[in-house]
């Protein structure tokens, strides 16, 4: 019993962790320092297979490996060239060191395991390798690292911080590092340093450094205190980055983010396989789905009934690394309303060039595509040339007239230097350059050349094309043939001017968009007063006139319908209304044109005439009764003078008889 003490005491003196497994592999004994490294109690752990205490994955190697040392127990170590792993009770794996004896007891052989906890011993190394590699990554970073005392004494320059710089290692190591500041900020090192004493870092400062050249360019300084054995600060380690480059990518993405956070366009970001993960307002706007109940969910959410496989057919063509562009087709709202939209479906590739999702540019074209006929209706109808210009000076664009002036196709004008179309090419070049200067160039007289040698004098008017931004696109120029189009012009307006109707374009809403003198003087209020009013407005029964105006849409035109326009002091005057439908030539729709004719003086001639044949059939009454009241005498006097007669012939024959008595 005493050597069972002492072997006992022995066991738990042990600083590692001893376990004894007989041959089958069962644990006889551990000490406590067994139980700490492991999480088990001596009653747990006793009687239970020793691979209980091993990671599953190496059980039935460790099996084998101790079956072997049982046939062959000698003392040894095995952690000399491996890295050894047990098992503790709540799963994790710890870094073990182990060695191996033997002991014959008389209970028979026992293998006496002696652990050593290696987690301390690895962190060391882990800290040791950790060193070394930060010295590399120090030295080869692409990063300019430097560091200083707390004086600011340069001790360190990495091969990044002299290429950035332009010193050599040997040259700055020793000098002050406030050689690398411009004159204008020579104080700013020692308020950094002050802070570093601290034991605070400086974190993304954007100042200005100094080249060994003297050009100064912006960095974002990261300086971090650097600490001894103890804790206390003796010196700085500081990071500098030329931000040149991230300045102007970071540009570049606040304007690429402000563009489509504030795009007319619903522009939608996704994963490979469909689901949301952007949605800008446009978006929200068009489809009647806010933000937060879209991110997440799959985009063929927004595709109707009837095309159940396009989401997936354009992810395909994604995932290949092609682009679709402009896919006319049709999405799902909210609501369940269905849009005419053109899809850009472009890749997104991370910084190794992969395809790792898409974005999704949608776009309206039930409104944007009445806008833009109507838009290219006007610039092909228009009789000026008008092109549009990269900032390059190259045309990107042009119209109808300008293909005439210049007898020269579309196709083959897109992407030629503008100013070859002109005797002058410097001049027009010069006046292009002027464009950008000053914003805008009007009315600079130069000349044009046909293919076929034929010229044409022009006045050159030029504006910058701006993105919502602010930046430049390009310029929009305009040539006029001053001679014919003026001409036409004056002829045309002086028509509508002249005209004694009221002659007034309206709106698809309603509003008027141009009148003529005559509509002005009609309802006493100026040109620029009545643009952009509702022309019902001066009407004496508005919703007459507004009901007429609908019923041009349904008809087409409407004809000599009377109106009552109210002037500006109260004068009302009598009008005969008649409309037509404005169309493009596309048939859609683009707003009124109507005429409304004085017709005043007509009903009052017209008052006149009736009022004159009232007093002639008053007249032609009175013939009629002294007529009948005549005829009357006459009847009597014939009858009276038929009486006489018949009296004198009775008298005449009465006195004849008397004769023959006597």
């Amino acid at each position: 019993m005493p050597e069972q003490t002492m072997f006992e005491g022995l066991l738990e003196a042990m600083p590692d962790a001893l376990i004894g497994v007989d041959p089958s592999g069962a644990i006889r004994f551990v000490n406590h320092q067994a139980e700490l490294l492991f999480g088990y109690d001596r009653a747990e752990l006793v009687g239970q297979p020793l691979e209980m205490l091993v990671p599953e994955s190496l059980r039935t190697v460790h099996v084998a490996q101790r079956q072997s040392y049982f046939q062959a127990p000698l003392t040894r170590s095995l952690g000399t060239s491996l890295d050894l792993t047990g098992r503790h009770r709540d799963g994790t794996e710890i870094p073990v060191d182990i060695s191996l004896s033997h002991l014959d007891t008389v209970d028979g052989s026992v293998v006496i395991a002696s652990v050593r906890d290696m987690s301390e011993h690895k962190k060391v190394e882990a800290g040791r390798l950790r060193a070394e590699r930060m010295s590399a990554v120090v030295e080869f970073s692409g990063e300019a690292i430097l560091s200083s005392t707390l004086d600011g004494i340069v001790t360190s320059f990495n091969r990044a911080a002299e290429k950035v710089f332009g010193y050599t290692e040997d040259e700055i190591v020793g000098t002050s590092r406030s050689i690398l500041s411009p004159k204008e900020r020579a104080d700013e090192p020692s308020a950094v340093l002050a802070t570093i004493r601290t034991g605070q870092p400086v974190l993304d400062f954007e100042t200005i450094r100094v080249r060994k050249d003297g050009t100064a360019f912006p960095v974002s300084l990261t300086v971090s205190p650097i600490f001894d054995h103890d804790g206390t600060v003796v010196g700085a380690s500081t990071i500098a980055r030329d931000i040149t480059s991230q300045k102007q990518a970071f540009d570049a993405a606040q304007r690429m983010a402000a563009i489509i956070e504030n795009s007319d366009d619903a522009i939608i970001g996704k994963t490979l396989d469909g689901v949301v993960t952007s949605w800008n307002p446009a978006a929200e706007r068009m489809f009647g789905y806010s933000r937060s109940e879209i991110l997440g969910k799959h985009l063929g959410l927004l595709s109707p009934e009837d095309r159940p496989h396009e989401t997936t057919a354009i992810l395909a063509k994604i995932s290949a690394g092609q682009a679709v562009e402009r896919l006319e087709t049709t999405r799902r709202r909210e609501d369940g309303t269905t849009i005419p939209v053109s899809l850009t479906v472009s890749p997104i590739h991370d910084s190794n060039g992969s395809v790792i999702g898409a974005s999704t540019i949608v776009r309206d074209v039930t409104a944007q595509r009445q806008a833009f006929e109507a838009a290219r209706s006007m610039i092909e109808s228009s009789l000026d040339s008008l092109v549009s210009i990269s900032p390059q000076g190259k045309i990107t664009d042009v119209n109808e007239a300008t293909i005439k002036v210049t007898g020269v196709p579309r196709e083959e004008l897109i992407g030629t230097a503008f100013s070859d179309y002109f005797t002058e090419p410097e001049k027009a070049n010069e006046i292009y350059q002027r464009v950008f200067a000053e914003g805008m160039a009007v009315d600079y007289p130069l000349t044009m050349r046909h293919r076929d040698g034929a010229l044409t004098d022009v006045l050159y008017n030029a504006a910058v094309q701006r993105d919502a931004s602010g930046h430049v696109l390009g310029v929009f120029a305009a040539a006029r043939d001053v001679t014919r189009k003026r001409q036409a012009l004056e002829a045309a307006r002086s028509m509508i001017e002249s005209s004694l109707d009221s002659l007034v374009s309206i709106s698809p809403e309603g509003l008027i968009t141009d009148v003529n003198e005559a509509t002005v003087k009609v309802t006493g209020v100026p040109r620029e007063e009545l643009i952009g009013t509702a022309f019902s407005g001066y009407f004496t029964e508005p919703n007459k006139a507004n009901e007429i105006y609908q019923r041009v849409f349904a008809g087409g035109v409407t004809v000599d319908h009377p109106l009552t326009m109210r002037h500006r002091d109260g004068k009302v005057t009598d009008i005969l209304y008649s409309a037509s439908v404005q169309r493009d030539t596309a048939g859609n729709v683009l707003g009124v044109f109507a005429a409304a004719r004085d017709v005043t003086e007509q009903k009052q001639a017209q008052e006149a005439r009736i009022a004159q044949q009232a007093k002639e059939l008053d007249r032609l009454a009175e013939l009629e009764r002294f007529q009948r009241l005549t005829v009357g005498r006459e009847l009597k006097m014939i009858e009276l003078k038929k009486e006489i007669e018949s009296l004198r012939r009775l008298v005449q024959m009465n006195g004849g008889n008397s004769g023959d008595q006597r």
